[in-house]
């Protein structure tokens, strides 16, 4: 892993020379920083990043689990300090999977890589050979948790092979190696092109899909840090759903023990019935194995949906309007943006699977309350009792709507003059029969104080499950108005959001890239004449003499320029 890390620097190219190349000229500009990965960038591998990223989900579940084994003997107070050095020694194993995938002199990079993925491919295939078992989920346990990640590696061993034959035949075709750094992305410059276009006269119609669902955009690329962080919040996620199990699975023959040793007691003393625990575990393993499905469903959706708003709230931020951010947010300091960036992938992460959790956790009460409110009175012949319960209930709650729009009705219809012109929508705010209106607003007081009671009910229930639903996603805030600074995931979005937007927008990227190309053209137009001077002449002459030579000849071929010349 060292050795791999060191020969890549080695053969890193620095942008600048320094002293050092002066002293050692065998170096020419060589033992540069690698660069792991761009997570800002959209690079062609941007999704051999991801499932590199997906080669490591063991490890970070490993770490999210605290199974980290220096956590075990250091004191509690610096386990903070111990999580993060476990966190750079799994990112140091992993560095050679991004650092191959990345570099610039790709046939080592795929040679190093291609080695190194398949040594950790057979040491964790070997090591699941020997024993496939464990001592958490008991059988098949490796199988059930290496899987992922052996299929990743998999791809990356694909990668690898597939970038040795490409650049290994360019070499052969061209001579020459292929240097794929480039400011302007292909993408980019399309869509740069698009906007200098006149719009079309008609849109083009759209499929049922591209209108409800998603519609692919030819001039938008998601960088390499949001496939990276989905396809390792997928397994993740796969792989929290299997410790799930397993904690479920203790619970319940915990239960079963329990409810096996109740049932001998009543011989010997007097017991309760064990029925109803029967009941209530039986009824508790349907729904948690219909929500488990059920809450996966809904993470996985929140991993693309995510996708789909960070791709709109780009396209927004590009066109300048930010008016879907709160007033707080309008502006975010730089700092914050670029920890937001480091922040955001993990975070996400873990929003994720602490969203799915609690997920799940409300399906299974709300499946519980539904079987104990419906299913179990029918089934033991008790309908009738429950629908009358259920009617009650429903009348009661019709009676509450019934009044508050009854309100409404009155208010538009008795206390608002007429509408001014015929095509106004509604009633203008102006008030008539203002002594009617003081005795209603006088009797309605004490009855909307019960009605503001069940409203406040109303709003503290729509408030905890729009909470707690939608706490898996960091792309907007759970927090009211106004209190928007406290949500820390919502902050990470926003600041990550102002950082890609103003380092990946493709009309700065393509301004840049032209004053690139112009700056390059300019200096190769330079680097010529010199040569073609220095060809001119046997001796060496300086940049100085050069330059007050073509002076005189300039002066000498337009003496009115003498007069404009600026005196010493």
């Amino acid at each position: 892993m060292i050795a791999i890390i060191v020969v890549l620097s080695c053969l890193e190219k620095r942008a600048r020379r320094n002293v050092i190349d002066e002293k050692c000229h065998l170096l020419n500009r060589r033992c540069g920083v690698v660069i792991p990965l761009d997570l800002m960038g959209v690079s062609s591998s941007r999704w051999a990043m991801g499932f590199a990223f997906g080669a490591t989900a063991n490890k970070v579940m490993i770490l999210f689990a605290d199974g980290y084994f220096p956590l075990r003997v250091l004191p509690q107070w610096i386990k903070a300090i111990a999580i993060l050095i476990g966190a750079t020694e799994v990112g140091l194993s992993s560095y050679p999977f991004f650092a191959c995938l990345s570099t610039n002199v790709q046939i080592t990079g795929a040679t190093l890589g291609f080695l190194y993925t398949g040594a950790w491919f057979v040491v964790i295939v070997v090591q699941i050979g020997q024993c496939p078992h464990g001592q958490i989920l008991g059988d098949y346990e490796k199988i059930i948790f290496y899987w992922p990640s052996l299929v990743c590696q998999l791809f990356l061993l694909g990668k690898f092979i597939h970038m040795l034959i490409k650049v290994s035949w360019a070499q052969l075709q061209t001579g020459l190696t292929t240097d794929n750094t480039t400011l302007l992305e292909t993408h980019q410059a399309h869509y740069v092109q698009q906007l200098l276009r006149k719009p079309p006269l008609q849109k083009p119609q759209k499929s049922w899909i591209q209108q409800n669902i998603y519609e692919w955009d030819p001039y938008f690329q998601f960088p390499s840090r949001m496939i990276s962080t989905m396809v390792l919040a997928i397994i993740c996620l796969y792989m929290f759903v299997v410790i799930e199990c397993y904690v479920y699975k203790l619970v319940s023959c915990t239960l079963v023990i329990l409810m096996s040793n109740s049932e001998m007691l009543p011989a010997s003393s007097n017991v309760s019935d064990v029925q109803p625990l029967k009941e209530f575990i039986e009824v508790v393993k349907g729904v948690w194995i219909f929500t488990v499905g059920s809450a996966c469903l809904t993470s996985v959706s929140y991993v693309f949906h995510i996708l789909v708003c960070y791709r709109k709230h780009i396209k927004r931020l590009r066109a300048g309007q930010k008016q879907f951010l709160p007033v707080l947010f309008s502006k975010v300091s730089s700092s914050q943006s670029v920890v937001a960036i480091a922040r955001y992938s993990g975070w996400q992460i873990a929003y994720l699977l602490w969203g799915y959790l609690i997920i799940h956790i409300m399906q299974c009460l709300f499946g519980v309350m539904f079987i104990y409110g419906l299913v179990l009175p029918i089934k033991k012949g008790q309908g009738i009792e429950m629908a009358k319960s259920l009617g009650t209930g429903i009348f009661t709650l019709a009676v509450v709507i019934g009044i508050l729009v009854l309100q409404m009705k009155t208010a538009s219809r008795f206390f608002l003059q007429p509408k001014i012109l015929p095509d106004d929508k509604e009633k203008p705010l102006a008030l008539d029969n203002r002594k009617a209106f003081h005795n209603f607003n006088y009797f309605l007081f004490f009855s909307n104080v019960m009605l503001g009671l069940s409203a406040c009910l109303f709003r503290l229930l729509c408030s905890g499950i729009m909470g707690a639903w939608l706490i898996a996603r960091i792309d907007r805030t759970i927090m009211p108005k106004g209190y928007e600074v406290a949500d820390m995931g919502y902050k990470t979005w926003i600041g990550m959001l102002f950082m890609d937007h103003y380092h990946t927008n493709p009309i700065l990227l393509c301004f840049g890239h032209l004053l690139a190309v112009k700056s390059r053209e300019n200096q190769q137009q330079k680097d010529t004449y010199s040569c073609h001077v220095d060809q001119l002449t046997d001796f060496r002459v300086s940049k100085k003499a050069r330059t007050r030579w073509l002076l005189l000849y300039t002066l000498l071929k337009n003496p009115c320029l003498s007069a404009l010349r600026k005196p010493r």
